[in-house]
């Protein structure tokens, strides 16, 4: 049966109430994530970000209370500095983002130095891709392609768009030196850098998914890759020495 949910405390309110139960001494806190962003679903849990210098290392965990599914990204006033620079290095600044959105929930002063830097980091963008990386990339993303074509198989095709999906749409913003994510993050992303495009991009891959036509597939991956030489399978070499 269906919880009711009608009279479960707010956002800000079930993390106002977890951080003065669990983290009072902490030096700060933010509540991040959709219900920040007004895209809160039915399922959406609270993102809580906590930095406190009693902490020897970072820690994720999570929590039901007050009827609200809550995570918990812990850090003490350096350890966070190392995700920022692991989400900088794969482009996908989860981190940085939660840090710039997040709402104050507690603060001893130490919170407006942190945004600065995430929001410094998000204005930046990534690091540009080499001419090596993008050789590489157009390699895999065209044998896959390959596999995609041939294939008669339904469910190997299906495989095969869904390494599409991700391979081409993070080729599309990374090529344009855009951030990038994973699962849903990827498509938000594709939404933020080029609203029309994304809109093409799901829908060429809908018209697969649901009636099995590639057409719209291969003239999209075609359309990406065609600036930086189109496909890429004869004279592609990897890892060889000279001797």
């Amino acid at each position: 049966m269906k919880k009711d949910l009608t009279n479960r405390l707010s956002p800000m309110q079930a993390a106002q109430l977890f951080v003065s139960e669990h983290f009072s001494d902490c030096n700060g806190a933010l509540l991040a994530g959709s219900v920040v962003r007004g895209e809160a679903t039915e399922t959406s849990d609270l993102d809580l970000v906590i930095f406190d210098e009693s902490q020897s290392s970072s820690f994720r965990e999570s929590f039901v209370k007050y009827d609200w599914h809550i995570e918990i990204f812990v850090h003490n006033l350096t350890s966070y500095q190392t995700f920022f620079k692991a989400d900088y290095e794969r482009a996908e600044p989860s981190m940085q983002r939660m840090v710039s959105e997040g709402l104050v929930i507690r603060d001893t002063g130490i919170i407006a130095s942190i945004k600065k830097e995430a929001n410094e980091q998000l204005m930046n963008g990534p690091e540009i891709w080499s001419d090596e990386t993008i050789r590489v990339k157009r390699y895999f993303i065209t044998d896959t392609l390959d596999d995609f074509i041939g294939s008669v198989d339904r469910a190997e095709a299906i495989c095969c768009a869904n390494t599409l999906f991700e391979l081409v749409a993070d080729f599309f913003l990374r090529t344009n030196q855009q951030w990038t994510g994973k699962s849903k993050w990827l498509i938000r992303s594709l939404r933020q850098n080029d609203a029309d495009f994304s809109k093409r991009y799901v829908e060429a891959f809908n018209q697969f998914y649901k009636y099995g036509h590639k057409n719209q597939v291969v003239e999209l991956v075609d359309d990406v890759l065609k600036p930086f030489g189109g496909r890429y399978f004869n004279g592609f070499s990897l890892g060889k020495k000279n001797v």
